[in-house]
C-alpha cells in the first residue's frame, strides 16, 4: 500500500516551493503521495517560517494536536523543517519529544535518509546544517503541476537588516548554477508550463556561475528563462532595493515576456528608521528605481512590505510612510507590526510605542492601500487583459479563473478546455479581491465601447 504524506506550509512561497520539492523527493524515494488530509497520513511534516512573531508557538500548537493521533499510532511520523527547525533545533525535541525528524531549509534534500533512519532505529534524527548548493544536486526533476511553476535560483540572505533572521536561519546569499537553472525551467516548459516565477530572499542579487567559469547576474538569468521554449510569462520575488542594478532596470524594455508588477520591499518610509533597520538605502534612492523602472514600463505595478511600529517610529515617522506609499502609488502590500525576532539587534532596542498605537498605525496603512489598489483595479475595467488560465473560480466552479499581469486574479465563464491557456479577457468588474471579466471576442469588443460606465455586458456568477 502507498503510504500518505501530509504537509502544512507557514510562510513565503520559498516554503511553498520547498513543500513542493520535499513532495517529490520523497514520492521518488518512498512512493509516499501527498494527501490533502492529516489524519489519514503516515508521515506529518510542518514547514515552518520564523519571520514573525508567535512562528514557534504557531508549530507547537500544531505539534501537540498530532501528539494525540501519534499516541494512538505509534508507527506515525512527525517532522518539522523550515527556518523554526533551524533556529531551535534540539530545542524542539525537548519540548516535543515525540518528533521523530527536525531539518532545515537546506537540508531538506536529505529526507530520505532521515526517514530511513527514523523507521530502522526509532530515534529522533536532526540535521539542520547549512551544506547550501548540494541541496539542488540532489532533488529529482519537478514534477509539472499546472501552468504555472516556482523555481528556486538563490537562496539566504547576507544583508543583516537589524529586524531580520532570515540570514541565522537559511544562511549567507548564495545562487545555483546558472545552466543547473536553466536546465529545470527547460524541463518545466517541456511539461506544459508557461509562467514561472523565480524566488529568491533577495533574488535580485542572483550571481550563478555559467559551466565556463563565468557568472550571469539576474538580469542575464531573466533573458534566458524567457527565451526558453513554452515559457511565455516570468515573475519573481522577494527583490532587494540595493541589488536592483541598472541592467536590471533595462530588462523591462528588453523582455516582454517580464510581467509588469515588481514586489519590492520598502519597510518604511522613514530614512531615520530605514537607517536603523540596515536596509542600506534611503526613500529617495528607492523612488529613484521605481522612476527608472516606469520609464520602460509606465503601467508597472508595484507591491511592497512594509513594518509598521518599528522601536521607537514617530509620527511623523509612520506620516512619511504614508506619504511615499501615496507618491508611489502601491497596490499592494504584506503588512505586519514589528515583532522582535530572538537574536536580531532589533530586538535589543527600546520600544516605547503603544500596541494600540502600533494598530492604529497598520490599520491606517492598510486602508490606504486599500484604496489606492481599488483606484487601480477600477481603473482597469474596459481593458484587455492576457491572462493564464489556471484553474476555476473558489466561488463558482462553473467559472474559469487565472491572474492578470499586474497579478490580480480574475474570473470569467469559458470552457475547460482553455485550462493552462493565454487568453484574453475584458475586465467588466472590479471588486475588493478580484475582478470579473469576460472572454475577448469581435462582439465582447464593440461592446465595451460603453461598458466603462457599465458592466452589464459580463456574465452573471
Amino acid at each position: 500500500m502507498t503510504g500518505k504524506l501530509f504537509i502544512k506550509t507557514f510562510g513565503c512561497q520559498m516554503n511553498e516551493y520547498d513543500s513542493s520539492r520535499i513532495a517529490d523527493l520523497l514520492n521518488e524515494s518512498h512512493g509516499l503521495e501527498q494527501t490533502e488530509d492529516p489524519s489519514g497520513a503516515d508521515v506529518l511534516l510542518l514547514n515552518t517560517c520564523s519571520v514573525r512573531e508567535k512562528a514557534e508557538e504557531k508549530v507547537f500548537s500544531q505539534l501537540g494536536r498530532w501528539r494525540r493521533w501519534k499516541e494512538d499510532r505509534p508507527d506515525l511520523v512527525i517532522g518539522v523543517g523550515g527556518c523554526v527547525a533551524s533556529q531551535e533545533g534540539e530545542q524542539i525535541l525537548r519540548r516535543a519529544p515525540y518528533v521523530d525528524v527536525i531539518f532545515g531549509p537546506q537540508t531538506y534534500h536529505r529526507l530520505p535518509q532521515l526517514y530511513d533512519q527514523v523507521l530502522n532505529e526509532r530515534k529522533p534524527r536532526v540535521d539542520v546544517s547549512f551544506p547550501e548548493i548540494e541541496k539542488f544536486d540532489c532533488l529529482p526533476p519537478p514534477r509539472v503541476k499546472g501552468p504555472r511553476a516556482f523555481v528556486s535560483v538563490m537562496e539566504g540572505c547576507s544583508k543583516y537588516c537589524s529586524f531580520c533572521v532570515v540570514p541565522y536561519t537559511r544562511g549567507e546569499e548564495f545562487s545555483r548554477p546558472f545552466d543547473d537553472v536553466i536546465t529545470e525551467v527547460f524541463e518545466l516548459g517541456c511539461g506544459g508550463v508557461k509562467e514561472v516565477t523565480l524566488l529568491g530572499q533577495n533574488v535580485n542579487a542572483y550571481q550563478g556561475t555559467r559551466h565556463d567559469g563565468t557568472r550571469a547576474d539576474f538580469a542575464d538569468l531573466i533573458r534566458y528563462v524567457a527565451a526558453v521554449e513554452g515559457i511565455d510569462r516570468v515573475r519573481y520575488t522577494t527583490s532587494h532595493p540595493v541589488d536592483f542594478s541598472q541592467r536590471l532596470v533595462e530588462v523591462y524594455g528588453q523582455v516582454p515576456e517580464l510581467v509588469s508588477h515588481v514586489h519590492l520591499p520598502v519597510q518604511s518610509g522613514s530614512n531615520r528608521i530605514l537607517s536603523q533597520m540596515k536596509r542600506q538605502y534611503t526613500t529617495a534612492e528607492y523612488e529613484d528605481i521605481v522612476d527608472r523602472l516606469r520609464g520602460y514600463r509606465p503601467d508597472l505595478s508595484l507591491s511592497s512590505d512594509f513594518i509598521v511600529g518599528f522601536p521607537g517610529e514617530t509620527d511623523n515617522d509612520f506620516e512619511q510612510t504614508i506619504d511615499l506609499i501615496h507618491r508611489v502609488g502601491f497596490d499592494q502590500s504584506f503588512s505586519f507590526i514589528y515583532s522582535a525576532r530572538p537574536g536580531t539587534p532589533a530586538a535589543q532596542l527600546p520600544d516605547p510605542v503603544p500596541a494600540s498605537l502600533k494598530q492604529e498605525r497598520l490599520a491606517r496603512l492598510q486602508e490606504t492601500i486599500r484604496s489606492i489598489a481599488a483606484s487601480i483595479s477600477q481603473a482597469m475595467i474596459g481593458s484587455q487583459q492576457r491572462v493564464l488560465v489556471d484553474g476555476y473560480s473558489r466561488k463558482n466552479p462553473r467559472q474559469l479563473s487565472g491572474r492578470t499581469e499586474n497579478n490580480r486574479v480574475i474570473n470569467f465563464p469559458g470552457p475547460s478546455d482553455l485550462l493552462g491557456s493565454f487568453v484574453d479577457v475584458f475586465v467588466c468588474e472590479a471588486f475588493t479581491n478580484s475582478l470579473r471579466g469576460s472572454l475577448a471576442t469581435e462582439d465582447t469588443a464593440s461592446a465595451m465601447i460603453p461598458m466603462v460606465q457599465s458592466s452589464s455586458t459580463c456574465s452573471p456568477d
